[in-house]
């Protein structure tokens, strides 16, 4: 963890424009061609599930859930997690990670699932989805797309197509 005075809360209204200029340096135009990006397209991300990290009043780093829908039941898409690049490798990645899932149990939501690097997501919990039991509306690796389950066994009754919530 970082020994920075470093701040992590819920996101709000007025941290829209810092996390777009975020999402921006950090991975580029290129963003809204990912998959991912087409399941929130339209659909809100729930500020009461997602998070932003402050050193100072810097905005640093910021993690969202948007609600969708996942072979059928209702589900959560994480992301896009991003910290500055300047403060990357100080665990406010994992920080955030930790308040977004924390906060999903706490309001009894049952399975999280994401597009990303299987090895940094592992240590959270997240595993790879069985190729062809959960349908994404775009192309991605089967191996980057991983889930959460916050209640056991909630994935194996999941089959189907993964939606926006609109």
């Amino acid at each position: 963890m970082t020994s920075l005075p470093l701040t992590i809360r819920q996101e709000l209204p007025g941290d829209a424009a810092a996390i777009e200029r975020l999402h921006e340096r950090a991975f580029g135009p290129g963003r809204y061609a990912r998959t991912a990006s087409r399941l929130r397209e339209g659909a809100p991300h729930d500020p009461g599930l997602s998070f932003a990290s402050h050193v100072g009043t810097f905005l640093v780093g910021s993690v969202r859930l948007t609600p969708i829908l996942a072979g059928g039941g209702p589900g959560l898409m994480l992301g896009p997690l991003t910290v500055d690049p300047a403060f990357e490798g100080r665990g406010i990645g994992a920080a955030l990670m930790s308040a977004s899932i924390e906060a999903a149990r706490e309001h009894g939501h049952e399975l999280i699932l994401l597009v990303g690097d299987a090895p940094y997501y592992a240590r959270f919990g997240f595993k790879p989805v069985k190729p062809g039991h959960l349908i994404l509306p775009g192309p991605a690796d089967p191996g980057r797309f991983l889930a959460l389950e916050l209640k056991d066994g909630v994935l194996a009754q999941r089959n189907g197509v993964v939606a926006a919530l609109r």
